[in-house]
């Protein structure tokens, strides 16, 4: 197409097709059986990990605008591009210690029936790879605070991973319950 006599509108359709024709389509899945694939985080002193496909953001902690007669591990609801999102303190959830909020302080965005909570940690470790003979090596949680939640933990070569249901967490009835 000689570019010189074509309407705006031809070029941007020329783009298009051009564009198109080099499209890189969709990443490759690799599928490896046995292999667990999780979102490394702390809280507290205790270092967890939750399937990748549970946790959909994650985010530096947004401004948060408190809601009276709420528990105190609410923290506030954040407005996430546009959506009404709240935001809990899961190490005061869990362990009634606050998370004081720093450089490495992240909010997980998880999904949950009716929306998305956010969940303030302490730091985000990144992606956590667990093979099937480390989950044959696991052990049951001791923390009566994390049993319901910490299906198993697991040693890695370099840490001990709790790994955490996110899903458990969303249905657990004093989560669901936020009014003092």
């Amino acid at each position: 197409m000689s570019t010189a006599n074509a309407t705006p509108f031809e070029l941007l359709a020329d783009y298009e097709r051009r564009s198109l024709a080099h499209s890189a389509g969709q990443p490759e899945q690799i599928e490896t059986p046995g292999l667990w694939r999780g979102i490394g985080f702390r809280v507290g002193h205790r270092v967890l990990a939750s399937a990748i496909d549970e946790v959909s953001e994650l985010l530096t902690p947004p401004s948060l605008t408190p809601v009276p007669g709420t528990q105190d591990w609410l923290l506030g609801i954040a407005n996430i591009r546009g959506n009404l999102v709240p935001v809990v303190d899961l190490g005061w959830f869990l362990f009634d210690q606050r998370t004081l909020p720093g450089d490495r302080s992240r909010v997980l965005l998880v999904r949950q029936q009716g929306g998305h909570v956010g969940l303030l940690v302490d730091e985000v470790l990144g992606q956590r790879n667990v093979v099937e003979e480390q989950r044959a090596n696991a052990q049951s949680e001791d923390d009566a605070r994390l049993s319901r939640f910490v299906l198993e933990n697991v040693t890695t070569s370099d840490e001990t991973l709790g790994l955490f249901s996110m899903s458990r967490l969303a249905r657990a009835p004093d989560f669901l319950q936020a009014a003092a």
